[in-house]
């Protein structure tokens, strides 16, 4: 039978779940909770929860209707409220709670929300590697396995039950009986990796507040996928009329002006597959980011790659087009030339931050 404190916490976390879900579209299109990000979890700012309860007056100060006051008048409120006069308040106020949510919670709260299907993995997934795990501890192994401490204390604890042992010559010497030995437990592990490849451009005409669109989408992609696979590998390019392969933190500060051409992102992109994730062995993903600008006679190259190199081998192609006063957002209905040749091409257009929470929903919410 559960205690009834284990009730109680468990009631008062669907309670944090319920109020970090109602507001989940809040907390997505803000980029600020991304400064919160640990390791593997996220601080997230909740209203304060209070359990109400009833307060006891002093004895003989009267009952109910009883005392001073005017039929209408709100019960515990003084007339003069409100006035703007009077001394510093002693009352407790509105606060907020800062609740930790693992990124594991948080994916499926996305998933509930946008009404994502889950990701179904290609390539070797169903296959087994064999890892060597050492998870107990046995009487019998060879020396290279000899757990020192508890063989140690085992010896100790021989030798005092015996009234063997000295303290002023604190001399140990194990015997065969109190040797132990780590062991191993082999664990099957699936193939199910993953590689995202972020691409964004960082030509003259994408502002900052793009930007910042960007890395905020990035990511909640990055919670939603890393929630299906082992593995997941990240890689970042930057262009304008050139690409470069890039860190994390170079991707999301980066400011570059100059034309665009958004083959070189594709070139790059084609490359670092061929380096680093052969397709039959890895679950690829592309996420390309720009505000459409395109040098006009670049846009067939772009075509030609995504094509014959990049859409034949990835899970998934997004492409999100931010709105921008200075691009001309051209190259999206380039896009569309082919989009119906191919399911797993996903175009989306975001118009303003609060457009993030429904460009998620469009990439991801075909299952790929």
């Amino acid at each position: 039978m559960s205690r009834s404190i284990d009730q109680d916490l468990s009631r008062f976390k669907n309670i944090i779940r319920g109020q970090v879900r109602d507001n989940l579209k809040k907390y997505i299109t803000h980029s600020e909770m991304l400064g919160r990000k640990g390791r593997e979890t996220v601080s997230i700012p909740v209203p304060n929860l209070n359990v109400p309860h009833f307060r006891h007056g002093n004895k003989g100060s009267g009952g109910v209707g009883q005392g001073e006051g005017d039929v209408g008048q709100p019960i515990g409120k003084s007339p003069q409220e409100g006035d703007g006069q009077g001394q510093a308040g002693n009352e407790p106020g509105s606060h907020i709670r800062e609740v930790e949510l693992s990124l594991e919670e948080l994916a499926d709260l996305i998933g509930e929300a946008l009404e994502l299907p889950h990701i179904v993995p290609k390539g070797d997934d169903t296959i087994r590697s064999v890892k060597d795990r050492y998870t107990s501890i046995r009487q019998t192994g060879p020396d290279s396995l000899r757990h020192f401490r508890r063989t140690y204390k085992r010896a100790l604890r021989r030798q005092i039950s015996s009234n063997d042992y000295n303290p002023l010559n604190p001399v140990v010497i194990p015997m065969r009986e109190d040797e132990r030995f780590r062991s191993w437990k082999s664990i099957p592990e699936p193939h199910a990796n993953a590689a995202i490849i972020y691409m964004m451009d960082v030509s003259g005409s994408m502002t900052d507040d793009q930007k910042s669109i960007v890395r905020t989408e990035a990511f909640w992609i990055d919670v939603w996928i890393k929630k299906h696979y082992q593995g997941v590998e990240r890689r970042y390019i930057v262009h304008d009329a050139v690409a470069h392969e890039v860190d994390e933190e170079t991707f999301y500060s980066t400011r570059e002006s100059g034309g665009t051409r958004i083959s070189s992102a594709y070139h790059a992109m084609k490359a670092i597959i061929d380096r680093d994730f052969p397709p039959n062995d890895w679950n690829i993903y592309g996420f390309q980011f720009s505000d459409g600008d395109n040098w006009g006679e670049d846009n067939q190259d772009c075509l030609s790659l995504l094509l014959d190199n990049l859409l034949p081998v990835c899970n998934l192609f997004c492409y999100g087009q931010v709105d921008s006063p200075y691009g001309s957002g051209d190259y999206i209905r380039e896009l569309k030339k082919i989009n119906d040749d191919w399911e797993h091409l996903i175009l989306s257009e975001i118009e303003s931050r609060d457009a993030i929470y429904d460009s998620i929903k469009e990439f991801l919410g075909t299952g790929k």
